[in-house]
């Protein structure tokens, strides 16, 4: 059996550094907010290139905080990719705001840049962009657009730790990168974990504030806040991950490119341009009879999944939420995608047993 995934067999090269962080937190008594917090932010922020970090107890959290601190105003829109995971639309939600849909590029699976400012009206505020499999957006278009027309800029770097767009990293394009440290993620928790960086002081400060209650000062409360911490324990436990992300991004892009190489083209395979840094969370390929192809790879011990099988707009929960609309690119890539093993644990053999049945099919 190939499994998709196995989160024990994947954190298992970390065990006893594990061990050795979770009992220096035991015996230190502080378990919230302490030293191992402040050790990960100054860890993640330089590694991402970043000037602040702040830990937080998730992704959907570091998308919420975001869009609070940057005061976006209830009733404001937001621009978003219309195959994005629900998360990013439910953080706009949550802050009082609309989501407004983008459609993504066919080629790459992220939002459009030249398609995004039809979508701007005088309510828009922001935009969200998600870095998607791994794949970090065209930020250059991107930005350009957000700046000529005032907007804030928030990067959704959930599946994106590392990436990069012509040698700048996920995370700091923006006026803020949210980050989800989900144990399946590249640089993953053993539990709940998420992060903002910010090159802004102001909007870190206040990042920090809202996490802790609205407070700077312990019992007295400037702001409505949330609880929302970085726990000690999984900030230690990331920080030993830390240390290996490039050697697990490195595995990932070795496994990735044994199947770009050796796939046949009946698959379609995932964009590669000089400009883009993938650091492969996500190894998808698309084909027009995808549910079959994942029967059948299932029937031969091959077990997949499918990033995702709902487009936003079609989920039950937010039929109310959306505009009439069409979003058949979306909706074409969900009816079409399929992820395929690809862990930091996967060998090279595995891989190539995945391709051997795949090219049969």
């Amino acid at each position: 059996m190939i499994n998709y995934e196995d989160l024990g067999r994947l954190n298992e090269p970390f065990f006893a550094e594990y061990k050795t962080a979770l009992e220096e937190t035991l015996r230190s008594g502080w378990f919230i907010l302490g030293e191992k917090v402040r050790t990960f932010e100054n860890e993640f922020a330089n590694y991402c290139g970043s000037r602040y970090c702040t830990g937080l107890a998730s992704g959907l959290d570091a998308l919420l905080l975001a869009l609070k601190a940057l005061d976006i105003p209830e009733g404001s829109e937001v621009i978003v990719p219309s195959n994005t995971y629900i998360a990013t639309i439910l953080a706009i939600v949550n802050a009082g705001c609309t989501p407004v849909l983008v459609e993504p590029d066919l080629v790459t699976y992220n939002i459009d840049p030249d398609k995004l400012e039809e979508k701007i009206s005088d309510k828009t505020r922001a935009v969200i962009v998600v870095h998607l499999y791994g794949k970090i957006c065209a930020m250059d278009k991107i930005t350009e657009v957000c700046k000529r027309n005032s907007l804030s800029l928030i990067e959704d770097c959930a599946q994106a730790h590392g990436a990069a767009f012509k040698g700048v990293k996920a995370g700091t394009f923006g006026d803020a990168g949210a980050f989800s440290f989900y144990p399946t993620k590249n640089l993953g928790a053993l539990g709940d974990a998420g992060a903002l960086t910010t090159n802004d002081e102001g909007l870190d400060a206040s990042v920090r504030s809202l996490r802790n209650y609205g407070s700077t000062v312990k019992y007295f409360n400037d702001r409505v806040g949330y609880n929302s911490r970085l726990d000690e324990i999984q900030a230690a436990f990331l920080s030993v991950k830390l240390k290996k992300l490039d050697l697990i991004t490195a595995h990932k892009r070795e496994l990735a490119g044994l199947y770009s190489k050796y796939l046949k083209n009946d698959f379609i395979k995932p964009d590669d341009h000089p400009d883009y840094f993938d650091v492969f969370h996500i190894y998808n390929v698309r084909h027009p009879r995808r549910d079959e192809l994942k029967k059948y790879l299932e029937g031969r011990s091959i077990k997949t999944e499918i990033h995702y099988p709902v487009p936003p707009h079609l989920q039950p929960a937010y039929k109310q939420i959306f505009k009439a609309g069409s979003y058949p690119i979306s909706e074409l890539i969900h009816s079409t995608t399929l992820s395929l093993p690809v862990s930091f644990y996967h060998k090279e053999s595995d891989i190539e047993q995945v391709i051997e049945v795949m090219n049969k099919f």
